[in-house]
């Protein structure tokens, strides 16, 4: 039976003293306030009201249990309250600072449309970790290997000039004879690809095809990279979509499969499924997960 709802009826009933009046301001109708009220009845084993009168009158168990049934009411209320307060509570996410800030009040907007309240906090991968770690966040946005990932993002070279090829090998920017450390092309890596999972593997690639290990440099931020790239021969280590943004050609890196992966993970209790999930798309969009058909 639905105890708090027939506890609600005798309440209403009994303070004004009528079955349709009582029921009217429990906002049901009188029929369903009766079967409510006589299910009561039989779950605590005794009369509520008199009804040899046509006032709905008190009985002494009804006295007895009258302060019981609005306690339960009470509790059943503030259970609710605290139900839609827990609801509405922000879930502190640390996110890639490479996200710009539209895709991240898109984001925001579509967890909000979903019933979750996001506070969002970019943050390099260390950072996210140790944001994580000291649960300074309730979750992260965390860069793992392509295996456990829910969401991979394509990288390779991007440059100023337009590459003929359609693959870029490493081995075209091996030096060479009498090129002096000026002439040295380099591959700037980003602090989002500072990781390494896609670091160690792409500096064993540079050092199997004889690129010097200078030419393999990671930058303190994104904007410092491009800034080198920008005014150079150099490359840098990025997303199709950061390239597009920096006005730079982007090329996949031959004999490498070079891929970001990203997950959600939690302090214990956090249900991570219900961001992986629930703004699954635009987490996409946020991190520059390619569309459909695009490279």
């Amino acid at each position: 039976m639905d105890l708090v709802g027939a506890c609600i009826a005798f309440v209403h009933v009994s303070e004004r003293g009528s079955f349709t009046l009582g029921a009217a301001a429990a906002r049901i109708p009188q029929p369903v306030a009766s079967r409510r009220i006589a299910a009561l009845e039989r779950h605590l084993g005794g009369r509520l009201f008199d009804r040899s009168t046509r006032h709905a009158t008190l009985t002494p168990f009804g006295r007895d249990m009258l302060p019981s049934a609005k306690r339960l009411i009470s509790l059943a209320e503030a259970m609710e309250h605290d139900a839609e307060r827990a609801r509405l509570a922000p879930v502190r996410l640390a996110v890639p600072d490479i996200c710009g800030t539209r895709e991240l009040a898109l984001l925001a907007a579509a967890a909000q449309r979903q019933g979750l309240n996001l506070d969002l906090h970019p943050a390099s991968p260390p950072e996210r970790d140790d944001l994580l770690r000291t649960r300074q966040v309730r979750a992260a946005v965390a860069a793992v290997p392509p295996g456990d990932a829910h969401w991979a993002v394509p990288l390779g070279l991007a440059g100023r000039r337009e590459p003929r090829a359609a693959v870029l090998h490493l081995e075209t920017l091996r030096p060479g004879r009498g090129d002096g450390e000026a002439q040295r092309r380099r591959v700037w890596i980003q602090p989002e690809d500072d990781v390494p999972h896609i670091r160690d593997p792409f500096r064993r690639l540079a050092d199997a095809v004889g690129l010097q290990p200078a030419q393999v440099a990671a930058a303190g931020s994104l904007a410092s990279a491009a800034g080198r790239v920008l005014d150079s021969a150099d490359l840098l280590l990025c997303s199709p979509r950061q390239a597009a943004e920096l006005g730079l050609h982007w090329r996949p890196v031959g004999g490498l499969d070079a891929v970001r992966g990203y997950t959600v993970a939690a302090v214990p209790g956090e249900d991570t499924a219900r961001i992986e999930q629930g703004v699954a798309e635009d987490m996409a969009r946020c991190l520059g997960v390619p569309a459909e058909g695009e490279a």
